[in-house]
């Protein structure tokens, strides 16, 4: 993953990567490909969340949901 110079965070959950769909997809190919090489099944869930209306990215979507819980 760290090869690919994408934005990317590890969750507890999951892996939230961002950029290009064809360049996300190739690291979730090949993620997957060398999970699969040391196990007989490998599981892969894919969301994908893609707006033309809006640039945001990860840390502007962190921020909003830490601005609301201060709100609380």
């Amino acid at each position: 993953m760290e090869e690919s110079g994408l934005k990317h965070q590890l969750t507890p959950m999951s892996t939230v990567i961002e950029g290009e769909f064809s360049e996300v997809m190739g690291v979730i190919e090949k993620c997957h490909r060398a999970m699969l090489r040391d196990c007989g099944r490998v599981l892969t869930r894919i969301d994908i969340d893609d707006r033309k209306d809006r640039q945001e990215g990860m840390r502007s979507k962190m921020e909003s949901v830490m601005s609301k819980l201060q709100e609380l």
